[in-house]
């Protein structure tokens, strides 16, 4: 398959690493599928994730689960009645009777706000020269005096609200007027953008009936049936269009039985995900999952590695204890706390070696493929005192990583902003919109075998930020190797959290571990 898209010529899209440059850069996901016929004859097919418009026809790829953009479908045909909608809104905001009706709304409301302020200004002053009449009257005249200057001026106080209350009152009207000639307008707008939001809504239920995806017993599930309340919770843009999804759905159409399947990157890397040209990836978790699970259901798969595994054999090492706290070596693979699917981690682990602890006593987490130094309290007030450093950021980590390239530069400092990646966890986003602030400094410690060994110092300690930062174009552009989510596997993930110095909870002491890595 890699090597068709190497050298084909049967249609041209700018992947960002060719010659063609037409149009702005866009890699793809591409998948291959082995399948056997029932003659038992072996072949594969092959797909891409979305849509690549040079493609349309081409024999080299299955068809989409649903052609959205046949011209003989419901999709198009019902765009023919929005485009409609859209364009009688557009003629319609752009009317210059409509504008000019804002126009004087607007204005209208303006002027009557600064004449009501001037107003509400003279009023306020007159109060102040009120009371300083009232004060100098009282100093001055006689009882009978200062009893007719307080009535006068109460008066005076009166014909002035009264006023102000016939300004508004002059200038509501106005404003109802410029409103009533600006009504009608708003209401055929109004109108219309309902019918295009129900139109809108109709056409999207419409497509996901129309996305039938089958498994090996032609059972028939749709985007409905698959993600349930998609009224509240919309299904994530792009479902169904993955490339997972239209291979085994050629295939289950065609009576042809699925061996195995890979899915891999194409072309230039996206601004915010890190997708690495002709590298293997798992496919995505909000969109293809669930599908996966109506589509894959009945075939013998194999056992899930994260689920089936040889953490057992994998023990922690206790590095230091005392009344107050363990440092810990935690192996590579194993989870910090206990998680959805699996229950053995750090957390259950100390919690069977010691039932006496209080918790929490889980201080800080290092990511599941991340071996190295924790942190654990023996009790509530030590956990306190623990995790307060990590908050004020006073403990010093240091990490030392296999990097699967050569970095040229000897040290640096990498800020790139981190968020979740939402449609595919636990993968994380470079994004400078949503991301938190994260900071990292590295160094090189040597280079050998096109490989760099480095040490890197968090200053923030953000979710995968030392593999993002690694991996991402505008970080080191070289991932760690091992790396499944943002580079490629390897026997384990070269990353070990080496080196910890923090202050003692209780004496205030300066502590300093370091547990070299086993690579």
């Amino acid at each position: 398959m890699q090597d068709y898209l190497e050298t084909q010529n049967d249609f041209q899209h700018n992947f960002g690493i060719g010659q063609y440059t037409k149009g702005a850069p866009q890699g793809k996901m591409f998948g291959v599928l082995v399948v056997q016929d029932k003659k038992h004859n072996l072949g594969y097919l092959t797909a891409y994730s979305g849509a690549i418009p040079e493609t349309t026809g081409n024999y080299f790829f299955v068809p989409p689960v649903y052609d959205v953009l046949n011209p003989e479908g419901d999709f198009m045909q019902n765009e023919v009645i929005r485009n409609a909608l859209n364009k009688e809104v557009d003629t319609l905001e752009q009317d210059t009777e409509y504008l000019q009706s804002v126009l004087d709304l607007d204005n209208t409301k303006n002027q009557a706000q600064a004449i009501i302020l001037i107003e509400k200004e003279k009023i306020r002053q007159a109060k102040k020269l009120r009371k300083q009449k009232r004060m100098e009257g009282q100093a001055k005249l006689s009882p009978e005096d200062f009893i007719i200057l307080k009535e006068q001026l109460a008066k005076e106080s009166v014909a002035k609200k009264n006023a102000l209350k016939k300004i508004q009152e002059h200038w509501n009207e106005k404003i109802s007027e410029k409103e009533n000639a600006l009504l009608p307008f708003e209401e055929k707008l109004l109108n219309l953008k309902t019918q295009r939001k129900q139109n809108s809504r109709a056409q999207q239920q419409m497509i996901f009936d129309n996305y039938k995806f089958l498994n090996k017993n032609k059972t028939v599930k749709t985007i409905n049936d698959i993600f349930p309340n998609t009224q509240e919770h919309m299904p994530p843009s792009g479902t169904g269009d993955c490339a997972a999804p239209k291979l085994l759905q050629y295939a289950f159409q065609n009576d042809l039985t699925p061996i195995s399947m890979g899915e891999f990157w194409w072309g230039a890397s996206p601004a915010k995900e890190i997708r690495k040209h002709g590298v293997f990836y798992p496919a995505c978790g909000s969109r293809c999952k669930p599908i996966l699970e109506h589509m894959l259901a009945g075939i013998e798969l194999e056992e899930n590695p994260f689920i089936q595994s040889d953490l057992a054999k994998k023990e922690i090492k206790i590095v230091y204890e005392d009344p107050s706290m363990l440092i810990i070596n935690k192996p590579a693979e194993l989870l910090s706390v206990r998680g959805k699917l699996v229950s053995d981690s750090v957390q259950t682990r100390i919690q069977a070696l010691y039932p006496e602890l209080e918790g929490p006593f889980i201080v800080h987490r290092l990511d599941m493929s991340t071996s190295g130094l924790m942190i654990l309290a023996k009790t509530r007030e030590d956990h306190k005192a623990l995790q307060k450093q990590f908050i004020e950021k006073t403990v010093q980590k240091r990490y030392v990583a296999i990097l699967n390239g050569i970095i040229s530069q000897d040290a640096g400092t990498i800020e790139l902003p981190l968020c979740l990646d939402i449609l595919d966890r636990p993968r994380q986003l470079v994004c400078d919109t949503h991301g938190k602030y994260a900071k990292t400094e590295w160094k090189v410690v040597e280079r050998t075998n096109n490989k760099t060994r480095i040490h890197f110092f968090p200053i923030t300690g953000r979710t995968h930020q030392l593999r993002v930062h690694a991996s991402h174009p505008k970080g080191l552009n070289t991932s760690i190797l091992g790396d499944d989510l943002y580079g490629t596997k390897s026997d384990r993930l070269y990353l070990h959290a080496e080196q910890i110095i923090f202050q003692h909870p209780r004496s205030g002491n300066d502590l300093n571990f370091t547990e070299k890595a086993s690579f």
